[in-house]
């Protein structure tokens, strides 16, 4: 099973959000177990189309995601998925 970690403000923002194990072949599977536990968190990470949206990246093994609009990015079954988000200010 895949491991997702979640930054701070991401586990603040949906309420027991840390870390969760998922069983997915594809970074899209990941999300679509994701979005079965936190239904929530959907429209948070991808567009209507299912594309990431550009203020999130996610890593799969510290690499970050190839392609954004699929999500088709392969998982090994041990991978480690981090999920940030961009933060702006000033």
């Amino acid at each position: 099973m895949a491991h997702v970690r979640f930054t701070k403000n991401l586990a603040r923002l949906f309420a027991g959000l840390d870390s969760v194990d998922v069983d997915a072949a594809t970074v899209a599977e990941a999300v679509s177990r994701l979005s079965d536990m936190y239904p929530r968190l959907t429209s948070y990470l991808v567009d209507e189309h299912g594309a990431l949206r550009r203020h999130v990246n996610i890593f799969v093994d510290d690499v970050l995601v190839q392609d954004r609009s699929r999500l088709s990015d392969p998982l090994a079954q041990d991978a480690e998925l981090y999920v940030v988000q961009s933060l702006s200010g000033g």
